[in-house]
C-alpha cells in the first residue's frame, strides 16, 4: 500500500516545486522515478534539474543516459522502475500502471488548468478502491502547502 499525495499547484509551477521535492527525497536517502507525458517534457525537466541549484545539480538520468541502477532519480515517459525507487512522481497527468513497490506517490498537477484539476479528481476517485492512503495538498495564497483532504483505507 502506497501513500499518495496530490499536490495542487496554484502559486508555483512544476518546474519550481519538483526540484524541491526531489532534493528532499535525496536528503531522506530515497530514490525516485519521475514520469512525464512526453519526451520533450522529460528533456525540459532534466534541464531544470541540472540548473535548479545555483552551486550544484540534482543527480538524475534517463534512458538516453543509461545505467539506471546508478541513477538516484530516473526520468521516464514509460511505466518502469529500473532504479528500484520507492518514491514515484507523476507529472502533467502521467499515470502509473501500478504502485506496487512504491512507498509514496506524488501526483503533481496544475491547479490553474480546469482539465488538469478534473483529471486529478478522477485519479483521486479511481484510487479509492485500491486501498491506498490519499492526501490532498493545496497551495494557499502565500505559496505554503495546506492539507485539504485525507482518505485512508
Amino acid at each position: 500500500m502506497a501513500e499518495i499525495s496530490f499536490y495542487h499547484l496554484i502559486n508555483s509551477t512544476l518546474e519550481e516545486v519538483l526540484p524541491v521535492l526531489l532534493k528532499k527525497t535525496l536528503d531522506a536517502g530515497k530514490r525516485a522515478v519521475v514520469m512525464a507525458e512526453t519526451s520533450e517534457r522529460l528533456e525540459t525537466l532534466s534541464s531544470i534539474l541540472w540548473t535548479a541549484e545555483p552551486d550544484s545539480w540534482i543527480p538524475h538520468g534517463s534512458l538516453k543516459d543509461g545505467h539506471p541502477e546508478h541513477q538516484p532519480i530516473w526520468l521516464t515517459i514509460s511505466w518502469e522502475n529500473p532504479n528500484q525507487a520507492t518514491y514515484l512522481f507523476l507529472t502533467d497527468g502521467a499515470t502509473a500502471e501500478s504502485l506496487e513497490g512504491f512507498d509514496r506517490c506524488f501526483d503533481l498537477f496544475d491547479g490553474n488548468e480546469i482539465a488538469s484539476v478534473q483529471a486529478a479528481r478522477d485519479r483521486w476517485t479511481e484510487l479509492k478502491n485500491e486501498f491506498h492512503d490519499r492526501n490532498y495538498w493545496q497551495q494557499n495564497g502565500q505559496g505554503n502547502w495546506e492539507k485539504k483532504a485525507s482518505a485512508g483505507i
